[in-house]
């Protein structure tokens, strides 16, 4: 058997892939000469060699066009398949390789008139009368490439297989499914209930008035009455006021959306509740992102009392470039909505299995609108994650505030939602 080390085993496998026009696939072989000798000056071609000279035959991947044990044309070895128009082993495919790119045969001599018999045991004994026979059984010197030809060709091997994957990718995107009947339902369910309940028209641009305001900066607000908070921010209570009045409508839509979905009105109302704490300010961040303005960079839900600015103008924008349309939006929502892993559900596997529906749904939906786009489905699903970050961070600021502020602040219905919200 031949011997095959590590690391050229781990470079023929690297190299296996390559479109070599005149290599057939082969077994490992082993780039270190175990197998073979230098050939014996003192050796005579009819007498039999000394142990060091004997060659290793390798056993491995042999081409359907060859019979079986098909013999070297060369040297009588079994035949690993056509290289340089001759049916060859691999020993004189290499031997005839090295030859013509080091243009060593010139330096080639025969002690013996070249007259010497070439077979598996002497044929590395003289490299003349080797090289002679390879020319005489027909291979072909013009099929061997230098090192330049043969760099050259690599490459064009390897940009050819790269087109040919991206070509796949596009075919295997292209023919993606579209969402079957029951998702088609299910999405026109959920951006229904989005554009039922999603603010438009001129109370947006009412809110990014009052968000001009809500965001200034902290030299430019101290005209109204500050009240310090616990980790060093000031909050303006008149700015706080009217944001309060903004996010009862607000809270009162995210509730709205989820009452018109049937699997939600199905759950105990103790789930309802927890699910709706858990993903109000989710929701409504991500309506406000996807409508953020590079221009003012306002959001139309923000105000540094209840997330930080900075995190809220960094997610809108993020969430601004993917351009979504409502029923991207509407499925997002559906997927906060529906989070198993809120704390205190009883209906766990149900809800589990209501956000996977979804998630399928949004799934195929991005595929089929989107499939043009690289990777949008994993880069969008990460900022279900994001948002999930300003909830928590959210429920943080709210527990500051409510030990600060007065209590007459806070609308009931805010009070309602984000009090005891877990952090």
């Amino acid at each position: 058997m031949s011997h095959v080390c590590a690391v050229c085993e781990i470079l023929c496998h690297s190299l296996s892939g390559l479109d070599d026009d005149n290599t057939e696939p082969s077994a490992l072989l082993c780039l270190h000469p175990f197998g073979s000798a230098a050939r014996s000056p003192s050796a005579s071609p009819l007498r039999p060699p000394s142990p060091i000279a004997v060659s290793v035959s390798v056993a491995g991947y042999i081409p359907s066009y060859l019979e079986k044990d098909e013999p070297c044309v060369v040297c009588g070895d079994k035949a690993t398949g056509y290289h340089y128009r001759c049916i060859t082993c691999e020993g004189c495919k290499g031997f005839f390789r090295r030859t013509i790119q080091k243009n060593l045969h010139p330096s080639y001599s025969c002690k013996y008139e070249g007259c010497c018999i070439i077979d598996k045991i002497t044929r590395n004994q003289c490299q003349l009368c080797r090289f002679k026979k390879c020319i005489t059984v027909g291979m072909a010197m013009d099929l061997v490439l230098d090192d330049s030809k043969r760099v050259a060709k690599r490459r064009l091997i390897e940009q050819n297989r790269e087109k040919r994957k991206k070509e796949e990718m596009v075919r295997m995107l292209q023919t993606r499914p579209e969402p079957d009947s029951s998702e088609w339902e299910l999405i026109r369910m959920l951006t229904e209930a989005h554009r039922n309940t999603n603010a438009q028209g001129a109370s947006w641009k009412q809110k990014r008035k009052f968000m001009s305001l809500a965001v200034r900066e902290p030299e430019d607000i101290g005209q109204g009455s500050m009240v310090p908070t616990s980790d060093g921010d000031k909050v303006d209570l008149e700015a706080f006021s009217e944001f309060t009045k903004i996010m009862t409508p607000a809270i009162t839509r995210v509730v709205d959306f989820a009452k018109k979905l049937p699997m939600f009105s199905e759950l105990p109302c103790e789930d309802q509740i927890i699910l709706l704490k858990g993903c109000c300010m989710e929701i409504m961040s991500l309506r406000a992102a996807v409508r953020y303005d590079p221009e003012s960079e306002t959001l139309t839900l923000s105000g540094e009392m209840a997330v930080k600015r900075e995190q809220l103008k960094n997610g809108g924008l993020g969430l601004a470039q993917f351009n979504l349309d409502d029923t991207e939006v509407a499925l997002m929502q559906g997927v906060l909505l529906m989070s198993s892993d809120r704390s205190g559900l009883t209906s766990v596997e149900k809800i589990e299995q209501v956000q996977e529906a979804f998630l399928l749904a949004f799934e195929h939906y991005i595929n089929y609108r989107k499939h043009n786009i690289p990777h949008f489905w994993p880069k969008l699903l990460m900022k279900v994650t994001d948002l999930r970050m300003i909830g928590a961070c959210h429920a943080s600021r709210f527990l500051h505030m409510k030990v600060e502020c007065p209590n007459e602040l806070f609308p009931p219905l805010f009070l309602e939602v984000f009090e005891d919200q877990e952090v």
